[in-house]
């Protein structure tokens, strides 16, 4: 068995596609969706996501808002900033890019971002109302991963996931959405991370296995069983003297071995990367509904 790839810079493109039609209808009814952007620092790879985003909401009518700011930048001058984002009606969305400065406080940067306005699903009121499953603004990257195994057939009601990673961006949320009494929801989630004891004997029982620990070749080929759906989250830098980089990108799962065994899989890069920054234009649309009263 060679598994198939999920395609996320295809599933992203479609999701785009029917976001690019949204906004069109909304702007014809005089609603401009709106996302500001903060971003502190010079942090590389910060700076290419922002980038990214950027050029998202160009691509599909959406307003954004840059704002870059030296990493002297001070706690008051950006919770400043992020009042004033806050009270603009031009302001659908607010993404404040992490990591801040290490003299930043980014908790308080996060609540202090009006729940209305928590794109990112970051706020401990989104948080809450996503436990609860109540309607809110859900975490970028897992609902991302939610979608990608919908949009690819997976069956997630009655599943057993295994979700190797617990961070409150990706693990933490993930498990709580797939946890739910709903059509998105309905599986058995069992939640893993590094001091998890015999690892490979809960990984093997998956019929889906998502991993989120940031570190490279985790999840190997006798750590699975046959005809699991596989959702790498992992966007790891490995040494590669044959790129011009002198890198090159790695999952968190050894790729080539365990497409051998999958039903799916998704790669790194070309999976789960694509759909994070969309499912924040999905939240930014949504975003600007509520608050012209629609759906």
């Amino acid at each position: 068995m060679t598994a198939k790839i999920i395609d996320g810079k295809q599933v992203a493109a479609d999701i785009r596609a029917e976001l690019k039609d949204e906004v069109a209808g909304l702007a014809k009814q005089g609603i401009v969706p709106g996302l500001g952007v903060i971003l502190v620092g010079d942090d590389p790879a910060s700076h290419s996501y922002v980038t990214a985003k950027e050029r998202a909401c160009e691509e599909l009518g959406i307003y954004s808002e840059d704002n870059r700011l030296p990493a002297e930048t001070t706690q008051d001058e950006l919770m400043a900033l992020v009042g004033k984002m806050n009270a603009d009606p031009r302001i659908n969305g607010i993404l404040v890019q992490l990591p801040l400065p290490k003299h930043m406080n980014e908790s308080e940067v996060l609540f202090g971002i009006d729940p209305a306005k928590d794109v990112d699903g970051f706020h401990p009121v989104s948080v809450g109302k996503m436990v609860v499953g109540e309607e809110t603004f859900l975490s970028c990257t897992p609902h991302g991963v939610l979608h990608l195994l919908l949009r690819s057939g997976v069956t997630i009601e009655g599943s057993h996931v295994v979700i190797v990673g617990r961070s409150n961006i990706v693990g933490k949320p993930l498990a709580n959405m797939l946890v739910q009494k709903s059509s998105t929801g309905n599986a058995t989630v069992t939640v893993c991370h590094t001091r998890t004891k015999d690892l490979a004997e809960h990984t093997r029982q998956a019929d889906i296995l998502v991993a989120a620990v940031g570190r490279p070749n985790t999840i190997t080929a006798d750590m699975v069983q046959d005809g699991v759906a596989v959702i790498d989250v992992g966007v790891n830098r490995v040494d590669d003297a044959t790129k011009k980089r002198g890198y090159r990108l790695v999952g968190d799962v050894d790729f080539e071995a365990v497409k051998e065994k999958a039903s799916l899989i998704t790669p790194v890069p070309g999976g789960v990367g694509p759909m994070t920054i969309t499912m924040l234009m999905v939240n930014t649309v949504e975003s600007a509904k509520r608050a012209a009263g629609i759906g």
